[in-house]
């Protein structure tokens, strides 16, 4: 049980030798850190004996109290009786009554206008059960205790500590990531123990949209880049052996695997790719380059579209590559965003690929890599809509504490207006994607890609265009603090410096909206439209 203090008590402490301060309700000893202080000293002095909230809150990111602060807490502020209000336990809560009339159905989270989706705000919706709402929690609590306090520390290492890689995959992060997996290939089951065969894809929209409140492009392709694209066409087209070979290692947290399809010579042209592999009897001779790969510098295994017939579409084959194999080399990339995702250029040298590593079926490979951009896409609309929605948070908070001319940001008429603008394309998105998810639960497997590939595509179009326009809002709102590298404004800054790394891979903006064109006019032709 923490100690309590009265205010009067505190105010005792008020000098070098012996220097407290209250920050919100909190009592710290901050007698060892002044000389520490980034601010100085006498700042703290300044505010010695007394409630620093106010001061803090002006220049401090909430995790400074998660991560250093910590340190030096001695107690609270308060009686025994608030001391015993901080103890109580989850099913005392869930004993108390709401007689708030306003509220019409079970909000969650902080309730900051339009931070979180509207289902988590007490409003209704038929996509989400009891199982979710578990999930829900079981993520937040973790992202809040296990990443949120670390994102700029990792951005600046630009890199992932592997035991939390290891952390993820033991709470099920990974295999929800994944999406469907066999139940003998789960290490250790699914995020709140959920069972596989309650999980749908609006559990895997969940893990993806509270990880994604990290405000961390670089973490979530980190955990994720690599291996929701690089492990889904060996689970669905592999053979055994392969699945054998890498599917749990993966999925533990101790190997980590990539998709190697783009090349120096062009992006989003699949079918130009240059990359070839010679068949030699037993085994294929590989050489190549491959640019862009996301997780590519820490990657075990390498899943690489290859040519192994003519040119264009139907001469692509993909291959299981390992690192081990000789030839194979790796070199991070500097790149504007995304830092700790380990983005590599990789060579391919004369490797020699054993033939049991074919992935499916020789020269079939085109299929296996548009069957994997539905949910590769739907995963970046998830992450792009979700930082957005953070771009809305984070400045709806700063709004209300931040003064210019005599009052709050967020009285002033052209501040509303950018996070109203903000909140009107996050909210309409968001609808959006969760339509796009239910038919993804709907529509057969087989009309998946055929059915879905346009409005898809058209949605991931809007998705990075609102993180865009929203990151850009919120840094005018931050004002300096969003140019500045930690600090109030680390989300933003961040957030700013990786919007094209959501705008181009998976399929540029200006691919994307071409393409949902073309497709949706080619279905409405097969259903007989008349146009």
């Amino acid at each position: 049980m923490s100690k309590n203090f009265s205010i009067e008590e505190v105010a005792k402490h008020s000098v070098d030798k012996d220097c407290w301060i209250i920050i919100h309700g909190k009592v710290y000893d901050v007698t060892n850190f002044l000389d520490d202080h980034p601010g100085g000293k006498k700042v703290l002095l300044k505010a010695a004996g007394t409630d620093a909230s106010k001061q803090f809150d002006a220049f401090h990111n909430p995790s400074v109290l998660k991560k250093l602060a910590v340190k030096y807490e001695i107690g609270l502020i308060g009686n025994d009786d608030s001391a015993q209000e901080e103890e109580l336990g989850e099913e005392d809560l869930d004993n108390t009554t709401n007689s708030n009339p306003l509220i019409v159905g079970e909000p969650f989270g902080d309730m900051v206008p339009f931070g979180d989706p509207m289902w988590y705000q007490d409003w209704y919706s038929p996509y989400y059960n009891d199982s979710h709402r578990k999930l829900r929690k079981f993520v937040r609590d973790f992202v809040e205790k296990e990443i949120m306090s670390f994102c700029h520390e990792w951005d600046e290492a630009k890199a992932i500590p592997k035991e939390m890689f290891v952390k993820t995959a033991k709470v099920g992060f990974q295999g929800a990531i994944v999406g469907h997996v066999d139940t003998n290939m789960l290490p250790y089951g699914l995020p709140a123990g959920i069972e596989p065969k309650d999980w749908d894809n609006f559990h895997t929209l969940i893990v993806t949209d509270e990880i994604a409140r990290c405000g961390s492009g670089g973490f979530l392709w980190a955990l994720c880049g690599g291996l929701a694209i690089g492990l889904p066409p060996i689970l669905h087209f592999g053979s055994q052996f392969l699945k054998d070979k890498v599917v749990k290692d993966c999925l533990s947290g101790t190997k980590m695997i990539c998709l190697a399809i783009t090349e120096p010579s062009g992006g989003s042209d699949v079918a130009g790719l240059q990359c070839e592999a010679k068949d030699m009897g037993d085994h294929y001779l590989l050489n190549g380059e491959k640019k862009w790969i996301t997780n590519g510098v820490f990657a075990d295994y390498f899943t690489v579209a290859c040519r192994t017939g003519g040119p264009g579409f139907g001469g692509i084959s993909f291959l299981l590559v390992e690192r081990e194999m000789p030839g194979v080399a790796t070199k991070q990339m500097l790149c504007s965003g995304v830092w700790p995702s380990g983005t590599a250029y990789v060579t391919f040298e004369d490797v020699k690929v054993p033939k049991e590593n074919l992935i499916g079926k020789e020269n079939k490979g085109f299929k296996y890599i548009m069957w994997n951009f539905n949910s590769e896409r739907l995963g970046i609309i998830m992450q792009a809509n979700r930082f957005a929605r953070v771009c809305v948070e984070e400045s709806i908070k700063y709004a209300n504490k931040r003064e210019t001319f005599g009052k709050k940001l967020i009285d002033h008429p052209v501040i509303r207006n950018k996070i109203a603008h903000m909140i009107r394309q996050v909210e309409a998105t968001h609808a959006w994607m969760e339509s796009l998810t239910y038919q993804t639960t709907k529509i057969p497997p087989h009309l998946l890609p055929l059915r879905l590939g346009g409005p898809i595509a058209l949605c991931k179009a809007q998705a990075t265009q609102t993180f865009e326009f929203c990151a850009r809002e919120a840094a005018q709102i931050f004002g300096g603090l969003s140019y500045t590298r930690g600090g109030q404004g680390e989300k933003i800054e961040r957030l700013y410096r990786e919007v094209r790394a959501y705008a181009i891979p998976g399929g540029s903006e200006e691919i994307m909206l071409d393409l949902g064109v073309r497709q949706s006019m080619k279905i409405a032709t097969f259903m007989g439209a008349k146009m």
